[in-house]
């Protein structure tokens, strides 16, 4: 019994001894535990902090290359405005020296003018005092009759007066010269230097090459049926002689020629030759040259720039491919001008695009067959206002020629770009017989005049060298025997590009020692 009661004694003690020991010990890990909180409290706050810091210093870095960005940003747009309000005031201050040059060459003119009306008047009074001078001094001459002293005075003044227009004609001569020719002879030079092309010369007539003399008696056919089939279905001319090897085909119109050429060279290439046959390979042909034509038409717009034309003003450009004005192809020579005529636009300031537009167009005219009425100027004007171009472009086709006025400075650069392609070297040829008449007529021309000695006609009639017998023509009297000469030439002959007449006298001594 003691025994069991100690026993329950010393458990009941040793019970309460270890539940204080476990309070202890849970004290002491809830103390760790605190402890270990608060440790890893701090450092999270201490972490914090530093994040906080290193994302202070980030955004101010970014801040500052933000500014830097921005500064160079706006450092760079500010040079570029400053660099094209510098061009612009560049601008500006060219034109305004254009203007005042131009302000100043006007004045300068103004004034030569009133200087050259006081000179004339001046001359005039001269004259006057002089013509009465010889009045008084022929009334005191008994023995001369009214007529004969009025014979002798005209013809003192005659020569008086001569000379004074020789002197005044060759002094505006000189300043035209330097004032106009340098400035014009720049503006064409370097036009034509910017822009040139190759010429192709055609004829009325094509050869088809064949491969043996055995395809002449198949082409002509039995009784001839083959070569009639060609020449009525395609309105040409085929010549068939003893030429080896060739046929010709002769027709005045072009497209026709190209027609036949086509379908004979696919014929022979064929081997079947029968007039089904002809007629379908012609048929064919024909589809192929409008295709041509069309693709023509396309690259001249392509090639000039020229936008928005009507379909049909394409296809009648596209024809010209197949038309020739004094051997020169008339579509190469419409694109020339056209390309020239923006050229020169944009030299001197004006309408580039009108220009260019005219220039394509000025000879759409000759795109009609021959068979119609009227001159390719006439037939272009009406045209163009059949498919409603612009009047600003058919007053410039109508006037490319000298047929009507110009209204616009356009339209002289179009007639000004047409001469340069047409007369500049190797654009055109001329039969044999029209080069000499119109040389003929030059050197007759020029040998009608009085005191003529010999005249020659050189540089392809250009230029016309006229030699004068000196006891009948004076250095004065050349001036105006060159200009008379000049005038009729240009009523009374049609010739392109401009012919230089020079006048030349020479006094010769000659003696022998003996």
């Amino acid at each position: 019994m003691l025994y069991g009661l100690v026993g329950a004694g010393c458990f009941i003690l040793g019970s309460v001894i270890f539940f204080f020991m476990g309070i202890r010990y849970r004290k002491n890990i809830a103390e760790a535990t605190i402890g270990s909180a608060e440790e890893q409290a701090e450092k999270i706050l201490n972490d914090s902090k530093l994040d906080a810091e290193r994302i202070k210093k980030d955004a101010v870095i970014q801040a500052k290359d933000e500014m830097m960005r921005r500064k160079d940003e706006l450092e760079t747009e500010s040079k570029l405005r400053k660099k094209e309000i510098q061009d612009l005031e560049n601008r500006i201050n060219q034109r305004q020296d254009l203007v005042d040059k131009r302000a100043a060459l006007i004045e300068e003119k103004e004034n030569n003018i009133t200087k050259r009306n006081e000179e004339l008047n001046k001359k005039e009074k001269d004259l006057e005092n002089a013509k009465q001078r010889e009045i008084d001094a022929l009334g005191k001459i008994a023995k001369m009759t009214v007529e004969e002293a009025k014979e002798q005075m005209m013809k003192n003044l005659k020569g008086d007066m001569t000379k004074e227009m020789a002197e005044y004609i060759r002094q505006e001569e000189e300043k035209a010269k330097e004032e106009v020719d340098k400035k014009a002879k720049e503006l064409l030079i370097g036009t034509i230097q910017r822009y040139s092309t190759d010429h192709t010369s055609e004829a009325t007539v094509t050869t088809v090459s064949l491969p043996n003399d055995d395809l002449k008696g198949r082409i002509i056919g039995r009784e001839g049926r083959n070569i009639k089939t060609i020449e009525t279905l395609t309105g040409i001319d085929l010549i068939i002689d003893d030429t080896p090897d060739v046929i010709v085909l002769s027709s005045f119109d072009p497209i026709r020629r190209e027609v036949a050429r086509i379908a004979i060279e696919r014929l022979i290439a064929d081997g079947r030759i029968h007039p089904g046959k002809i007629e379908e390979m012609i048929e064919k042909a024909k589809e192929e040259i409008e295709n041509t034509i069309k693709e023509e038409g396309e690259r001249a717009l392509y090639e000039t720039g020229v936008m928005n034309l009507h379909p049909d003003l394409v296809k009648m450009l596209g024809k010209l491919k197949y038309r020739t004005s004094y051997g020169q192809n008339v579509l190469n020579h419409s694109i020339e001008v056209s390309n020239l005529c923006g050229l020169l636009a944009e030299e001197l300031g004006l309408d580039v695009n009108l220009a260019k537009r005219a220039g394509l167009l000025h000879d759409i005219g000759k795109a009609y067959n021959q068979d119609v009425e009227g001159t390719h100027v006439t037939l272009g004007v009406e045209l163009l206002r059949k498919y409603k171009e612009k009047e600003e472009v058919i007053s410039c086709v109508a006037a490319h020629h000298g047929d009507t006025e110009h209204t616009s400075l356009e339209s002289v650069l179009v007639q000004i770009a047409d001469t340069i392609s047409a007369s500049r070297p190797g654009a055109r040829r001329e039969t044999v017989s029209t080069y000499i008449k119109r040389l003929q007529k030059l050197e007759e021309i020029c040998n009608s005049y009085d005191g003529v000695d010999k005249s020659y006609a050189i540089q392809a009639g250009r230029e016309v060298r006229i030699i004068v017998k000196p006891e009948q023509v004076t250095d004065d009297s050349i001036v105006v025997l060159a200009r008379d000469i000049a005038n009729q030439i240009e009523k009374e002959m049609i010739y392109p590009g401009q012919i230089k007449v020079n006048v030349v006298r020479e006094t010769r001594a000659i003696e022998l020692a003996k």
